[in-house]
């Protein structure tokens, strides 16, 4: 049966920075508004109301004239510049909300540990049916993730699958933890249960 999401909390949160066209630096000052650094700091609020929300986050929104020297050390050189955990995701232009999406998830993801038994799948998919029907039959329930539908998941289950599988393998659905225990794919699922069944006989 499905549930609700059940994902460990992050002790740390994930630090956004922005560093906007604005500040001082010796007799310089820069007095005209950036269009595009309004436009990316307003990307990133309404991405955090609504495909972040919920995310343990912390966005701190800077001057680049004043400090330009720290975003230049990631390389970073042209504001907007907006910089996921000291990495640099976009610079020069206003913000694309699914990259920020993608690398705040990405590192959601790498600084907690899944809890729960989570199901990431798709529409349509036989091996996402087989797999589901296994486990409401062993009446285990998990959370159902649709990595077409939400854009999240798929972030989510990229970045979580990607280091236990190596970055040349190519990522398939289903993904599937039980307990917070990587399983694998449908067939792995299968295996899993009938070792399961085998022990308790």
């Amino acid at each position: 049966m499905q549930t609700g999401d059940n994902k460990e909390s992050l002790n740390n949160p994930v630090k956004i920075v922005l560093f906007r066209w604005a500040g001082t630096w010796g007799p310089f000052s820069i007095k005209i508004p950036c269009g595009e650094c309004s436009l990316t700091k307003d990307v990133i609020i309404d991405t955090l109301k609504t495909e972040l929300k919920g995310l343990p986050l912390e966005l701190d929104i800077r001057e680049w004239l004043s400090e330009w020297w720290r975003p230049l050390l990631r390389g970073g050189w042209h504001a907007p510049i907006v910089m996921v955990e000291d990495k640099v995701i976009s610079q020069g232009r206003a913000l694309n909300r699914g990259l920020l999406a993608e690398a705040v998830i990405g590192a959601y993801a790498r600084s907690t540990r899944i809890e729960g038994s989570h199901l990431f799948g798709k529409e349509g998919c036989p091996h996402c049916n087989r797999a589901k029907e296994l486990l409401e039959k062993s009446e285990i329930e998990y959370t159902y993730h649709d990595v077409v539908k939400s854009p999240a998941a798929l972030y989510e289950m990229l970045a979580r699958v990607k280091p236990l599988i190596g970055p040349k393998t190519p990522v398939t659905v289903p993904q599937i933890w039980l307990d917070g225990t990587y399983i694998g794919g449908a067939d792995q699922l299968v295996g899993h249960m009938q070792g399961r069944k085998n022990s308790v006989a």
